[in-house]
């Protein structure tokens, strides 16, 4: 099952040298439901994010939630609450080790779309670069025939 959504995306960063840094991008996507409790929605990043020509795969299966980019950078993030997890986060740049600790998760993600928001800390090198919340709204879009 795949269905055109409307998927609404608000990050927020915070340094400790700063104060919050927030991003909010709408955008056009697909939810896909990919066995009893997996989802992967997935769109096209845009120069708004700094991420143009990439691809965003989310894939949500029980508890484990998988990030996924393809195209200009190339990453895997996965998130599991109460979890560290090890990254590589490719840029034109060159490559980074990059830890991911999941202090909290929670989706009610489903065939008519949901929430899903994910607050975790980001590592390099082992040390905290900064505290990071992510919520994603999906809901199917009305304008679009199924």
């Amino acid at each position: 099952m795949s269905d055109n959504v409307i998927i609404s995306i608000k990050g927020t960063q915070l340094y400790a040298e700063n104060g919050p840094d927030e991003m909010e991008l709408v955008t056009a996507g697909e939810l896909r439901r990919d066995g009893q409790d997996r989802y992967t929605i997935s769109y096209q990043e845009t120069e708004l994010t700094g991420l143009g020509g990439t691809t965003t795969e989310v894939q949500v299966d029980g508890g484990r939630v998988t990030l996924l980019r393809k195209g200009t950078i190339n990453s895997q993030m996965v998130f599991e609450e109460g979890q560290r997890h090890l990254s590589m986060y490719e840029t034109p740049y060159g490559s980074l080790s990059v830890g991911i600790h999941t202090h909290r998760m929670r989706s009610t993600l489903g065939e008519a779309g949901g929430e899903l928001e994910i607050d975790y800390a980001i590592e390099i090198d082992h040390l905290v670069a900064g505290q990071n919340m992510f919520r994603m709204n999906v809901k199917k879009d009305p304008s679009i025939a199924q």
